[in-house]
């Protein structure tokens, strides 16, 4: 999962009660999932002097309003001495709206429970120093791992500038992701294509090279049915400029966002005509994925879902920009040396210098398995 500022207050002795609220606070903040970005997932649960549920809430970017306050406003008169169970720090500053810690000041709250601390450089341990000032107690610690696992994007944004990259790739058990004629449709069953979409949910945007987007002429959108906060942002790195206007891509640039990245030495006619039909082109001098993350960093993309294909996934892996990974394998076996693998580029001369997960989730998805897991040398 990689490293966040995990402020782990070990002399503290937690109680049930406060393992159960700040679980809460953590369901509440999912239910944000899609629709934060460019914010992160806040849950918050005012519990009342006697002990019970007083208010909740959790945020979304389209609403405004903050998870601490609308968990206040239920709570009204009972937030007085009431413990504040929030999933990350309140920040203290004026943004959208005021600061979330002037409202649990006014609120009368006494203690607030936070597992670790937001690192926008405006936020940063400024939430809690603000609420200690004012003689709120304040404790943090509880549940950090889960925070930070839960805002592993954001957190990822707020201290590198750069989007959250995971890679996913659906593989048969000999790790082929398309046949020797380049059919790959299906390798993975319904269950691991629903779970796939749901993954894109999660995602600002979704990234994959010329290649795929020529063989599979794909749409990449969300069919979660989920509702979303910002449009999925759909990016093709294309450097010889092969993406053709005809595609489903470029038709519904119009409806969705389309980016694409391509070379400075490509035709200027083609490059306008793109951009006529709704394109977004993004041209440089050469096919650096470094660059590319800056430039969507710089658009407030938090998070990138990447696709494929082999080429793209070699790339990414061998630069060290991957932060998770998310193999679907499907019980099947494609055989053939001119089938693709899943992964491509050099690749490496000893198995022990092979890139190894840690953190891993194993779940079956109908007659597949979905392995997902962090690269050890990735600290993201």
């Amino acid at each position: 999962m990689g490293t966040t500022t995990v402020l782990n207050e070990s002399t503290i002795e937690w109680t049930n009660t406060d393992q159960h609220m700040m679980t809460r606070a953590l369901t509440l903040a999912a239910e944000g999932i899609g629709r934060v970005s460019p914010g992160p997932l806040v849950g918050c649960v005012v519990v009342s002097p006697a002990g019970e549920i007083a208010g909740e809430g959790f945020y979304v970017f389209e609403a405004i309003h903050h998870a601490e306050t609308i968990a206040l406003a239920q709570a009204g008169e009972k937030s007085r001495g009431a413990t504040a169970y929030v999933s990350l720090e309140p920040h203290a500053h004026h943004g959208r709206t005021p600061p979330c810690t002037e409202a649990l000041i006014a609120a009368g709250i006494k203690r607030v429970v936070a597992p670790i601390e937001d690192l926008n450089p405006k936020v940063a341990g400024r939430g809690f120093e603000h609420l200690r000032e004012k003689g709120i107690e304040v404790q943090t610690g509880l549940m950090a791992r889960e925070a930070a696992k839960l805002n592993e994007a954001y957190l990822h944004y707020m201290r590198t500038g750069r989007p959250f990259v995971h890679l996913k790739l659906a593989v048969s058990l000999d790790g082929k992701i398309a046949t020797r004629t380049g059919d790959s449709r299906w390798v993975a069953g319904p269950e691991a294509r629903e779970r796939a979409h749901e993954l894109r949910h999660q995602y600002d945007a979704i990234l994959i090279g010329a290649g795929t987007a020529k063989l599979d002429n794909p749409l990449l959108t969300d069919r979660s049915g989920k509702t979303r906060g910002r449009a999925l942002t759909r990016i093709v790195l294309d450097q010889r400029l092969e993406l053709s206007a005809t595609s489903q891509l470029v038709r519904t640039a119009g409806a969705a966002p389309l980016l694409l990245f391509t070379g400075n030495d490509v035709g200027e006619t083609s490059v306008q005509s793109l951009r006529e039909q709704g394109v977004d082109v993004v041209q440089s001098p050469g096919r650096e994925l470094g660059p590319v993350l800056d430039e969507l960093g710089a658009r407030s993309v938090q998070s990138v879902l990447v696709e494929g294909g082999a080429r793209v996934a070699g790339e990414f892996l061998e630069k060290g920009l991957v932060n998770k990974v998310t193999f679907f394998v499907a019980p099947k076996i494609v055989g053939g040396q001119d089938a693709v693998s899943a992964v491509g580029g050099v690749g490496i001369d000893r198995m022990a210098d092979a890139l190894e997960l840690e953190d891993l989730e194993v779940i079956q998805r109908g007659r597949d398995v979905e392995i997902t897991g962090y690269p050890r040398s990735s600290k993201n």
